[in-house]
């Protein structure tokens, strides 16, 4: 055997390998506990900050492989790029695949790539390894459907929030830790320190992350389960409501903070680089109350209602900003609570309700969601900024009043126990049964 093939072998043969207290026993199915859902949320923090940390420090990279700034902000688009492609390329066979393999090799694959990125003096080197990173930092979509389905729907909308938030946190904190280590030292720092971060938490969930089983029937293929996440998205009633919402939501949340940088920077404000970071730190409150209300509130309601109660608050945040925004900064700021809290629920609740769908289809169904998500993204983004551009805030304001208008309208087409298409049936009730299962 020649020593590349032994050296995949004893690879192969190590991820297969499961500590005893990580094995799965069917007669035996361990707990999941509030620590396996914090395991995962801090997964979801150190791996979705790899999307983040370009994004602050672009003028040094682009000063460090001398190339223009607008060259250097394309490392910041092809990272994203690749995470589109991860997100539905490789979220949807994590019905088909072990969960345990199959985020360890992520995790693996990412750090290891990731050391290219902290010593290659190449920029065409640089982008191409940002991209394949991006492609594998996927780990946050693959944990969110195993939280999903490892607890009863009685905790479901709590323990997703947990998880959510800490997606929310590490793009939070990739940014901000990002700009403080570039602002006192090399700003390859912060990707030394992820590097380290990224091997410590491989070796968290080696030790930790139970081996739970694949949830899809036997004999299906990895053109199916892309087939199926396509077709589901267009078969399912549910899952194709969420997604508009999610589209929506998503819309216009990208397009208020892309264009409040542009906002608070002009008159009558003028703040300077640091006072508008500032407004990132809003995004704290909605991380740490989410987990709370989501136990306090959402779980006693159906998902219908919390994605009600989420768009509505954001929908009257973003009216409020659009018509005070230029004459006070508190009207961004109330704009910036609503939405963080409002786009928060609303997503967390419409995820959980698509999970109900089908629980041997949970990473399939989120792919589609997050996928729709994403695209909302990109899309309020280029919009915000034409529109700002063509007539100031009042005109992003106009836009997202509509969107967010038009994820509340989607949502009514069905009720929360309508089983087709349109309508209402089943009734208006909006407490959520109680299934201890």
């Amino acid at each position: 055997m020649q020593p590349a093939s032994r050296t995949r072998s004893k690879v192969v043969t190590l991820l297969q390998w499961t500590p005893p207290n990580c094995r799965y026993d069917p007669e035996r199915v361990p707990p999941f506990t509030i620590w396996l859902n914090l395991l995962f949320s801090v997964a979801a923090l150190f791996t979705v900050a790899n999307l983040y940390y370009n994004q602050p420090v672009l003028d040094k990279i682009a000063e460090d492989f001398n190339v223009s700034f607008e060259k250097a902000s394309t490392v910041a688009s092809l990272m994203q790029a690749g995470y589109a492609i991860g997100l539905f390329f490789i979220c949807p066979i994590g019905d088909w695949l072990r969960p345990r393999p199959l985020i360890l090799v992520m995790v693996g694959v990412t750090a290891t790539v990731w050391i290219g990125l902290c010593v290659t003096s190449s920029f065409p080197v640089f982008q191409a390894l940002s991209m394949i990173c991006g492609i594998t930092t996927v780990t946050p979509q693959l944990a969110i459907p195993i939280i999903g389905g490892q607890v009863p729907p009685n905790r479901r909308a709590s323990a997703v929030q947990i998880g959510v938030s800490g997606i929310l946190l590490g793009s939070l904190l990739g940014r901000l830790l990002s700009g403080v280590s570039a602002n006192y030292g090399h700003w390859r720092t912060i990707y030394w320190v992820a590097l380290g971060l990224q091997y410590l938490l491989l070796a968290l969930l080696y030790s930790l992350m139970p081996d739970y089983p694949s949830r899809a029937p036997e004999g299906k293929t990895y053109f199916h389960m892309l087939y199926s996440t396509v077709r589901m998205t267009f078969t399912e009633p549910l899952l194709l409501q969420v997604c508009i919402q999610s589209y929506c939501v998503s819309a216009v949340f990208s397009a208020f903070w892309t264009t409040l940088t542009f906002h608070l920077a002009s008159p009558p404000y003028e703040y300077n680089s640091l006072q508008i970071g500032l407004f990132g730190l809003i995004g704290i409150i909605a991380i740490v109350l989410g987990p709370f209300y989501g136990r306090i509130f959402m779980d006693k309601f159906v998902p219908w209602f919390s994605a009600f109660v989420g768009e509505t608050f954001a929908l009257v945040g973003v009216i409020i900003s659009t018509f005070t925004g230029n004459l006070t900064v508190a009207g961004p700021i109330i704009e910036a609570i609503a939405i963080d809290m409002g786009t928060q629920t609303s997503q967390t609740a419409n995820r959980v309700a698509a999970f109900g769908i089908d629980s041997t289809a949970m990473n399939r169904v989120n792919s589609a969601f997050v996928v729709c998500g994403f695209l909302g993204q990109m899309s309020g983004a280029a919009i915000g900024n034409k529109l700002y551009a063509d007539g100031g805030w009042t005109w992003v304001g106009g836009a997202t009043i509509g969107l967010m208008g038009l994820a509340l309208v989607v949502l009514f087409l069905r009720g929360p126990w309508e089983k087709g298409w349109v309508g209402w049936h089943g009734g208006w009730a909006i407490r959520a049964k109680v299934d201890e299962s």
